[in-house]
């Protein structure tokens, strides 16, 4: 016995049945197809993971300069409001 029952025997005439329904070549392009999906995949989870690790940084760093933002704004806000949309 195999795997979960299946005996070799079986999953080789699987394997003939599903090769003479494709062709080597559509599974060739099927495998290769399916491996990058899954290294894009892979890949965007990583990215993901990187960016979480970033963002708490970035959310201190925004809070920090707020109130300097602010305290500089309440105290010389129509001098510097102008500056920048200029």
């Amino acid at each position: 016995m195999g795997l979960s029952g299946i005996s070799i025997w079986q999953l080789l005439i699987i394997l003939v049945v599903v090769l003479l329904l494709f062709g080597t070549k559509r599974l060739k392009t099927i495998g290769s197809d399916l491996g990058g999906a899954i290294k894009g995949f892979r890949s965007a989870l990583n990215s993901g993971e990187r960016d979480e690790d970033e963002a708490p940084p970035r959310k201190e760093g925004l809070t920090q300069t707020s109130p300097n933002s602010s305290a500089t704004a309440s105290n010389g806000a129509g001098s510097q409001g102008d500056s920048r949309n200029s």
